[in-house]
This record gives C-alpha cells, sequence and structure tokens, in this order.
C-alpha cells in the first residue's frame, strides 16, 4: 500500500494519521477493519493509527489525516462530538448503515421517544436523548459515506488506499442484482416467490443472501436512485401484505431517505 505521507525536517516520510471513532453502534464495522489480518500490517505500515481505542491504548491529538467514523448521532453530546472531530479531520468518512442511514436505532425516529424511554428505563430522568437517530452526514460535511451492515472489507481497503494516494474511492453503484448475476444465483423472487430487497439495495456484500437462497435485507442501503415504488408494487402484487412491505423497508437503513419514504408509504 503506498503511501503519500509528507517528508519531516529531518527527511523522513511521515505517516498519515488515522484516527477511528464511535457514536451509538454495535462496533462491528470497526471490527471489520481489525479483522482484515495480513492487509492489516499494511495499513499500520502506510498510516499512523493516532487514536483507535479497539486496537490501541495509545491516543494522539490531531489534526487527523482520515478519519473513519462508526455509527449514528443519537445524543447532544454525540451532536457536539461530531464537530469537533470535523474540525480535527482532514478526510472524514462515515462508514456502516448506522454512520450513514442512522442504523436500525432510527426506527425510533417514527415513534415518540419519550415514550419509549418512560418504557424502557425505570429513571427515564436521566436519560439525554435527541429525538432521532441520524446520519453523520446530517451534523456535519462528510467526505465519502461507506455503507453496509457491516460494511464490506474489501471497500475500507479500497476507501483507504484512495485517501493515501489522493483520489475519490471506487466503489459499485450499482444493485445486489448485478452481483447476484455475477454469482450465477438463480433469482430468488422469480424462482421462490421470496421477498429481496437485492433490485434496490446497493452492491457490497457479494449478494451474500441470494447465495443462500434467501431474500436480500437492504444491508448496503439504498442504491442510487432506487425505484423502490416499482419494487413494493411487485411485491404486493405477489401476495406480500402492505404492512409487511413496511417492515421490509424500515430495518438496517431504516432513516435512509428512500427507504424511509417507502417505508412510510406503508404504514
Amino acid at each position: 500500500m503506498a503511501g503519500n505521507g509528507r517528508v519531516g525536517a529531518g527527511g523522513s516520510r511521515r505517516r498519515p494519521k488515522l484516527a477511528v471513532w464511535k457514536f451509538a453502534s454495535c462496533d462491528g464495522c470497526q471490527l471489520t477493519l481489525l479483522n482484515c489480518e495480513d492487509d492489516l500490517l499494511a495499513i499500520a505500515g502506510a498510516l499512523h493509527i493516532a487514536d483507535f481505542k479497539e486496537a490501541s491504548r495509545a491516543v494522539l491529538k490531531g489534526p487527523y489525516d482520515l478519519s473513519l467514523v462508526e455509527g449514528s448521532i443519537t445524543t447532544p453530546g454525540d451532536a457536539k462530538r461530531i464537530r469537533q472531530i470535523r474540525a480535527a479531520s482532514k478526510t472524514l468518512v462515515s462508514i456502516g448503515a448506522c454512520a450513514t442511514a442512522g442504523g436500525i436505532q432510527a426506527l425510533r425516529n417514527v415513534r415518540d421517544v419519550n415514550e419509549l424511554v418512560s418504557l424502557v428505563y425505570a429513571t427515564p430522568a436521566y436519560i439525554d436523548t435527541l429525538a432521532a437517530s441520524s446520519a453523520i452526514a446530517d451534523h456535519v460535511r462528510v467526505d465519502f459515506e461507506l455503507r453496509g451492515c457491516p460494511i464490506d472489507a474489501g471497500q475500507l481497503r479500497e476507501v483507504i488506499r484512495a485517501v493515501l494516494q489522493g483520489r475519490r474511492p471506487q466503489t459499485p453503484a450499482s444493485s445486489v442484482c448485478l452481483e447476484c448475476k455475477r454469482a450465477g444465483n438463480v433469482c430468488v423472487m422469480v424462482a421462490h416467490g421470496t421477498p429481496c430487497l437485492g433490485p434496490v439495495t446497493h452492491a457490497g456484500c457479494g449478494a451474500l443472501c441470494p447465495t443462500y437462497a434467501r431474500g436480500c435485507y437492504g444491508c448496503f442501503g439504498p442504491m442510487e436512485n432506487p425505484n423502490t415504488a416499482s419494487l413494493a408494487e411487485w411485491l404486493a402484487a405477489s401476495g406480500v401484505p402492505d404492512r409487511d412491505l413496511g417492515r421490509l423497508f424500515a430495518t438496517f437503513n431504516a432513516d435512509a431517505p428512500a427507504f424511509r419514504k417507502e417505508a412510510a408509504r406503508h404504514g
């Protein structure tokens, strides 16, 4: 992995600083980076890991050349901290469904959060939360969004390479259907009538669920310009009840605009 670090006063090349940040999430996207195995050594050689709580206790102050941000913004403290991270970061990439679309916790966005807090917590007065779970881009400028629940390791490596090389990451803009065709999968909707979000979901998982005869759950969020209304119409004609259609779109990427709109249309 070639680096583009700057040359320091002593003639040595400075490695760019990497920071990895967590907000409301399950840590799965951070673990994707740790699970890069042999590639992790190359990443560590090309980047100086300045702040990554799951990998090291060492903490170096910013500014940071690259910040990877996992998780959604759910508290006033989160909203303040992400602004501080943005100010300290040359490039900020949000990673995963929580950071790019509010995550599964965004299901609360269509309910009264105070009612939910009173049902869950014995002392609601101790809870300081926002009315909604929202994406990082709803609060600060984001240079690139990497989708998935969790993200794909290959796409993450591409993002890091792109930052080191000073270019925009090249990730697929097509749907999961294209990945199914490349894998030679039989369409689960056509062959078995299985509800599947593959036609409107961003590629990146390698068509994992359809490969095992399961419908796509939309883990990677909506693709560019998805025709969700057409898919919902086809599924309804195939016998999927209206309420189930709403639930189909309201999962990992519940607050992604295209999925949120279609879920609302079906209650």
